[in-house]
């Protein structure tokens, strides 16, 4: 499965690892010293030198770290130190090596190299490299073991409905996991590395014949750009491909779950998996694909409709309240109820700051406990947010330093702030919040105003991978308006979304 792990996605100059150019001897002797100067340094580098058939000699270079040095032992060194058929020719070296590879070394993962780069990348990234005196080809072995932790649900992601599985920090059991619901030949999975020291391997992923092969290159390209010592997550790459650097809001969507990741898959989109990782990355996108959830579809349409309004009005509030709110205590008193008006006020006797000032450190206090609970351990985070919101607002009122109805507002924006799907979208929301509250605090609603028109014309102009961000709003696109605010019966989604760009745009062909 892994064989095609260390060939190059593409030759693009900028990928090009730094090669030894060292010619490869016959002389087993000289073969090791020079695999002992460039990779023997390290203690967790085993050598093991033997004897093929007790006439000729080999070496075998491992890490410990990263290889089963009991299958090593059983399947490859055992059988070639006691092999009792007769060997070809040393001259006839494809033979000899041949001969190895079918009658003796059981394993499944095995292949040649002619060259010193190839075989030591392919032995940093846990393969065993043999070495035989009198023949200038290496023999690699995939005897890797990587230590992984189970299958369990994704924390960032959780559902009332649907897989509890999700992905885990190892590569190719996150591509069994898609490949378990992708049986289609046309998926297609194409490794590579990134980082000219670390070499992480990578996949990209797509179903040919929907996914739209301009964009399946773009992908490649973009990917095959980046040049760094490391990518140490698969946020790097995110950042790194990127249509806008400048903009707050994401332009590729990370998800830990395989069937998020399959739904992106069949609507026509491409992902990237990184090894080290559970997140993987799904591009293109438009800002529709951050309101959705996969159990969405697992309900029936009456409530994926009422969740996903709930989701939008709930982005609304964590948007706009706070800013809503200092408007209207400060500027535009008139425009409240009049007993509201007198409750509000009411409230506000006696408190030395001015709305914004209130509610600027309410919403900073509330950042403040939300960034700590996260780097605590979970049982003490959880407990620190609950137990420091319900203190410090209590203590607040009490002193007479905020009012009541700013604990009100505070509250409720952060509920709604939780109620969106992706995470890196709400953060967007709550960094625009703060712009906003002082777009409030110095023209009122009129700030407000001006401030969505900013965020509705860099929406407008923003792109992911070519496609408009703020599709089907603009351009409009009646279509995709079926799976938007509304959820429609699963009957009517006979068509992919316009966005991506498809090959094949019949989904399905469902009729009662």
């Amino acid at each position: 499965m892994f064989k095609k792990l260390f060939r190059k996605l593409n030759q693009d100059p900028v990928r090009q690892r730094d090669e030894y150019n060292i010619e490869l001897s016959e002389n087993i002797e000289e073969t090791k010293e020079t695999l002992d100067k460039i990779i023997a340094e390290s203690d967790d580098v085993i050598v093991r030198e033997f004897n093929i058939a007790r006439k000729r000699k080999a070496v075998m270079y491992v890490l410990d770290s990263l290889a089963d040095m009991q299958a090593l032992e059983q399947n490859i060194i055992r059988p070639l130190m006691y092999y009792r058929e007769e060997l070809p020719s040393i001259k006839n070296e494809d033979a000899f090596i041949d001969a190895l590879l079918e009658d003796t070394i059981m394993f499944n993962e095995v292949e040649t190299a002619d060259n010193l780069d190839e075989a030591i990348l392919g032995f940093m990234s846990g393969q065993a490299l043999l070495a035989i005196d009198g023949v200038q080809t290496f023999v690699i072995i995939d005897a890797r073991q990587f230590e992984q932790r189970g299958l369990e649900e994704p924390p960032s992601e959780m559902l009332v409905r649907g897989p509890r599985d999700g992905f885990n920090e190892v590569l190719h059991t996150n591509i069994g996991l898609i490949r378990r619901r992708v049986r289609d030949p046309n998926f297609v999975l194409q490794f590579g590395q990134i980082g000219r020291r670390s070499k992480r391997d990578f996949a990209i992923m797509y179903i040919k014949g929907i996914a739209d092969p301009k964009l399946v290159d773009e992908v490649r390209y973009r990917v095959s750009c980046i040049d760094t010592d490391d990518t140490e997550e698969s946020g790097n790459i995110e950042q790194l491909i990127e249509d806008n650097v400048m903009s707050p809001f994401p332009q590729v969507l990370r998800s830990e779950r395989p069937d998020k990741t399959v739904s992106s898959l069949m609507n026509g989109g491409v992902a990237i998996s990184l090894d080290g990782t559970p997140f993987t990355i799904l591009t293109p996108i438009t800002l529709q694909f951050l309101f959705k959830s996969p159990e969405d579809n697992y309900d029936r349409w009456q409530i994926g409709t009422l969740i996903r309004l709930l989701r939008y009005v709930a982005a609304f509030i964590a948007l706009f309240l706070p800013a809503i709110y200092i408007a209207m205590v400060s500027f535009h008193q008139g425009m409240i109820p009049t007993l509201l008006a007198l409750s509000i006020s009411g409230t506000r006797e006696g408190v030395p700051f001015p709305s914004f000032i209130e509610a600027f450190a309410m919403e900073f206090t509330l950042e403040l406990l939300r960034e700590a609970g996260v780097r605590l351990p979970t049982p003490i985070g959880q407990t620190i947010g609950i137990v420091g919101g319900l203190v410090i607002g209590d203590a607040a009122v009490r002193a007479g330093v905020v009012s009541p109805i700013m604990i009100i507002v505070v509250a409720l924006t952060a509920i709604s702030s939780f109620a969106i799907p992706s995470y890196n979208v709400s953060i967007t929301f709550r960094m625009l919040r703060f712009g906003l509250m002082i777009l409030a605090a110095g023209f009122g609603l009129y700030g407000i105003v001006i401030g969505f028109i900013f965020i509705t014309v860099h929406l407008a102009s923003l792109k992911s991978f070519g496609n408009y961000y703020m599709s089907p709003f603009a351009p409009f696109r009646l279509r995709d308006w079926g799976d938007l605010l509304f959820r429609a019966p699963l009957s009517g989604h006979k068509k992919r979304p316009q966005v991506p760009n498809t090959y094949d745009d019949q989904k399905s062909n469902w009729t009662k």
